[in-house]
């Protein structure tokens, strides 16, 4: 797979990136009110898709409804219909559609996207995300990541950056991280060889997600991009300066 540059990702990914949103203890996490506060600080974020009985793209980081609304539901086994009329974040606002995403940022910021697989939902999920996307100007404003690099496969013929998402147990599947531009790795990963290498190599790395002031100065040598939570913008920003050219 051939090596990105730079200029493939938008700026604003290497300022940090909003995990899930900018949320808080007023607006919930994965929800249009996280979303516009991103927006207003000028911050790129990260969200995750799963698709719905009848095959619609919506935004929820579980594919169990139950943490964010209190009420119990799978996504995969209601329609939009069913989620829209029954269901509620706890800051009150809908379970967002990724369409009514696209409607709120309008290009304005970056959005990695995370394909949430659930029941070997792969291709299904990955085919859908690679059409949906279809109309979006700047390509550089939407980049997938997924742990499940079947997902990224069926999403590949759309014109985005892909990112293949590594946690400590799964650590290098070295035959999936040649079909993605970049990986996305737990924290525990950012100093290992492998992925040291990787980087070295020109390919950037991401990393998740960063919420103590202890881990983001122990990451930030050692990254190119940064989702964080917990945390204020303005010093995720000022650590990350600090290792930019």
């Amino acid at each position: 797979m051939s090596k990105t540059k730079i200029s493939d990702y938008d700026p604003l990914l290497f300022q940090g990136i909003a995990h899930r949103g900018l949320w808080n203890d007023e607006y919930t996490e994965n929800g249009l009110k996280a979303f516009k506060n991103a927006i207003d600080h000028h911050c790129a974020f990260e969200l995750d898709i799963h698709l719905t009985k009848d095959g619609e793209l919506v935004v929820c980081h579980d594919g169990e409804l139950e943490r964010t609304t209190g009420k119990k539901g799978r996504i995969e086994h209601l329609t939009l219909a069913e989620i829209k009329s029954d269901y509620r974040l706890h800051d009150g606002g809908e379970i967002p559609t990724m369409k009514e995403v696209l409607e709120l940022t309008n290009e304005q910021v970056p959005i990695v996207v995370e394909l949430k697989v659930e029941e070997k939902n792969y291709k299904a999920l990955g085919k859908k995300a690679a059409e949906f996307f279809n109309d979006i100007r700047d390509k550089r404003k939407i980049t997938f990541i997924s742990f499940d690099p079947r997902a990224l496969h069926y999403a590949r013929k759309a014109p985005y950056t892909r990112g293949l998402l590594l946690i400590h147990h799964r650590y290098f599947a070295r035959i999936c991280r040649h079909m993605n531009h970049y990986l996305d790795v737990e924290d525990v990963l950012v100093d290992k060889k492998a992925v040291v290498s990787y980087r070295k190599k020109g390919h950037p790395i991401n990393v998740w997600t960063i919420e103590k002031e202890e881990d983001l100065v122990r990451v930030a040598p050692y990254v190119d991009m940064i989702t964080f939570q917990k945390l204020p913008l303005e010093r995720v920003r000022e650590e990350i300066a600090k290792y930019r050219k």
